[in-house]
């Protein structure tokens, strides 16, 4: 079996750790669309390599490898990473997602696409745009008097009537809009005239220059209360009744001729100037007739809900006037190109673009730059909002400046298709890192001169799917994590104003959401708990390991904090009749990640290879489980992390998940009910041994504490646990 004999867990976990930290220069392909939690390509190359190659990873990965021929199926497909680094070696892809936003995306990493016709058709649309609305987006600096300098972003703050007289109130929960961190000094808005001022200790910060108030960092507005300064009434915030209005209150721009002259960024209140921009594209927004800007409403979710809260009813809510003046016009561009495969790319760009295209963003007061909607895999709605340039802006040398415009993301969409033409590795060597072009290798169905590959993807639930038994070589997966990311909810609001451009015609865009009650994801508001993620998965699994060949196999990556949560994946396997004959470490998140950091959640995944019972392992003994999860913690710190509480928690949740499955593999009913199965995993998992000791044990941690982080880690044990 070659998975478990040849995969390297430190040169692989070496490769993941430095693709996660900025994934797109490792693996390009991935910014042709924004899909959530995709796990490294070096993880699924090495997971293919290693099944399929006759020689040890190191020494085939950075050459090009071509296996024609071999069948690899993902019946998660999301994002696409098993399928796009299986169908680069060569193999032939068949893919199953029930959401059409997922396979849309996909379908536009591997289509081919005219790069010169794409590229001159984006050029021709962005001059349009320019020509029509680039005024919009200029202003005046104020520190050299230049005119007609392009704005960066604008930042909006919320405001309501105060209650009691009346007088706006602005919900500043911070006068703080840019740090030290990567600018000479701290920026502040002074709370009584607006003026921006830069001040070196944030702790005395001061007066104002314009009106000599005593500046502050503060807010006012904090948790849904806010003081009126007119007269001091405690206003509570949201109401849900209607979206909140928003005031400009301040501009970064960007000043190409002045940037030896000035230290840092530059920034301003908006002036007079700036206002009636404002204004004019409120007056051009209220007399246009738009074609493209969804009525869709936003349906009651767990993500949703949160929207619903802040009085937002429909997803054109979410934006202010001149963002739905810009993406009108774009759209009305997009629909009349003639070229469809070109048409398409481009309505996959506006649909990528409207992750910064709406006052949901919000600015990155260290990073400088705007946190799109999707940073936190839900819906923030805060009180300070930032707003992109639309256009984009293009230095001298070419490069886009700031985030969040058409520029940004035509030129990642390009560089997405050219990777596909000519795909390559990053090598680390020592602090020196090396692009290899691994010529031979490519991306798509196909390539002049080239064998034709065999692209099969469906927007349907793989549970049912007609696969031919014997078929498949291996399945790679990525399964949804329970109750991690409601994709449904989330993809609603790009599936809104794709589905207005590309119409009803692509497969699954004749639906009204992208929300299935098939979906694989614990969901409070759909009473979708762990029982019914179990029967999902065992139903996915079961269809796919009917089609595999003999000792084919299954390889999926899953890691969760709470130990529950693996009842399902071992229920799952058994009930498809696999066993686990391996599970492996592998880094598949960014520990700096957003959601991420600061939780106590792990960045490893486990990676469990199943197969049918041709050669079933023999149970290795519990007592000897704390050096196998030792054996891998020394892995993974060989490729360079060390792991943490919650790394090895996972770890050992992995490895107490395998034992279980092979305890119970050769007496396994799956007639019972799924909620009968999940009680006897789970006491299986409980009755190996003391795992709280086990982890305690070497995580140094003391058994108290262990104890009580397990507590604290449990999850409901009903037919509808809560999603976490």
């Amino acid at each position: 079996m070659s998975i478990e004999t040849r995969f390297d867990i430190p040169f692989v976990a070496a490769m993941a750790l430095k693709e996660k930290q900025i994934q797109q220069n490792y693996r390009p392909i991935i910014a042709v669309h924004k899909w959530f939690a995709r796990r490294p390509g070096t993880l699924f190359r090495g997971l293919a390599l290693a099944e399929f190659g006759n020689k040890p990873i190191r020494e085939i990965f950075f050459s090009a490898n071509n296996f024609p021929g071999k069948l690899v199926c993902d019946p998660f497909m999301g994002g696409g990473t098993p399928l796009l680094e299986a169908n680069r070696i060569g193999c032939d892809v068949l893919g199953f997602d029930i959401n059409p936003m997922a396979a849309w995306i996909v379908r536009e990493e591997l289509e081919h696409l005219d790069l010169g016709a794409y590229r001159s058709t984006a050029d021709i649309m962005l001059d349009t745009l320019t020509v029509e609305l680039g005024g919009l987006y200029r202003t005046d600096c104020p520190h050299f008097g230049d005119q007609s300098v392009p704005i960066k972003y604008t930042l909006w703050v919320k405001t309501l009537d105060c209650a009691k007289c009346g007088e706006a109130v602005d919900l500043f929960p911070g006068y703080l809009i840019a740090d030290d961190t990567r600018h000479p000094l701290n920026v502040l808005v002074c709370h009584d005239c607006g003026e921006l001022n830069e001040v070196q200790d944030l702790k005395a910060p001061g007066e104002c220059h314009g009106c000599h108030c005593k500046l502050i960092v503060e807010g006012t507005a904090k948790r849904g209360r806010c003081a009126c300064r007119a007269c001091g009434h405690i206003n509570r915030y949201p109401d849900g009744k209607s979206p909140f209005r928003h005031r400009p209150f301040a501009i970064e721009y960007y000043n190409p001729n002045r940037k030896g002259q000035h230290d840092g960024r530059f920034f301003k209140k908006p002036d007079a100037k700036d206002l009636m921009a404002v204004e004019a594209a409120e007056t051009r927004w209220n007399a246009t007739k738009p074609r493209f800007v969804p009525e869709m409403e936003i349906l009651p979710g767990d993500e949703t809900d949160r929207l619903h809260r802040w009085g937002y009813r429909r997803y054109r809510d979410l934006f202010n006037e001149r963002q739905l003046l810009g993406l009108e016009r774009s759209c009305e561009l997009i629909a009349g190109v003639n070229d469809e495969r070109v048409r398409h790319a481009l309505a996959t760009n506006l649909s990528d673009l409207l992750r910064y295209q709406n006052m949901l963003c919000r600015y990155d007061t260290m990073a400088l730059k705007s946190l799109d909607i999707f940073s936190v895999h839900g819906f923030p709605v805060g009180l300070v909002q930032c707003e992109s340039n639309l256009l984009g802006i293009i230095n001298g040398n070419g490069k886009s400046v700031g985030s969040g415009g058409w520029t940004n993301i035509i030129e990642k969409y390009a560089k997405a298709k050219r990777y596909c033409e000519a795909p390559f590795e990053v090598r680390q060597d020592g602090k020196r890192k090396t692009v290899v072009p691994i010529k031979g290798e490519w991306i798509g169905e196909a390539m002049p001169g080239a064998r034709a590959r065999q692209v099969i993807l469906h927007c349907s639930s793989s549970t049912t799917a007609d696969i031919p038994p014997g078929s498949l070589d291996a399945v790679f997966t990525d399964p949804p994590y329970f109750g991690n990311v409601q994709y449904g909810e989330l993809m609603d609001f790009c599936y809104a104003w794709l589905r207005q451009i590309v119409g009803k015609n692509a497969e699954g865009f004749d639906r009204e959401s992208t929300r299935s009650p098939s979906e694989l994801t614990g969901n409070i508001t759909e009473e979708r708990g762990l029982a019914e993620f179990a029967t999902g998965l065992a139903a996915v699994y079961t269809n796919a390991a009917r089609a595999m060949k003999p000792g084919a196999p299954l390889a999926f990556t899953f890691h969760h904090n709470k130990l529950e949560a693996y009842r399902a994946i071992g229920v799952a396997i058994l009930d498809a009749g696999l066993t686990c004959t391996q599970a492996i470490p592998c880094p598949a998140e960014m520990g700096g990640s957003i959601h991420i950091h600061s939780t106590g959640s792990s960045i490893v995944d486990t990676v469990f290879v199943c197969r049918d019972s041709a050669k079933l392992q023999k149970v290795t003994p519990f007592d000897q489980l704390e050096s196998a999860i030792r054996a891998d913690m020394a892995q993974l710190e060989a490729a360079g992390m060390r792991p943490t509480h919650g790394d090895i928690r996972c770890i050992t949740y992995g490895h107490l998940t395998r034992l279980a499955i092979l305890t119970l593999y050769t007496d396994w009913d799956d007639e019972p009910p799924m909620l009968e199965k999940l009680a006897l995993f789970g006491c299986v998992l409980e009755g190996l041994g003391d795992h709280v000791s086990l982890l305690a044990n070497i995580t140094g941690m003391s058994a108290s504490a262990a104890a009580k982080t397990k507590r604290s880690h449990q999850m409901e044990d009903t037919p509808h646990a809560a999603a976490f």
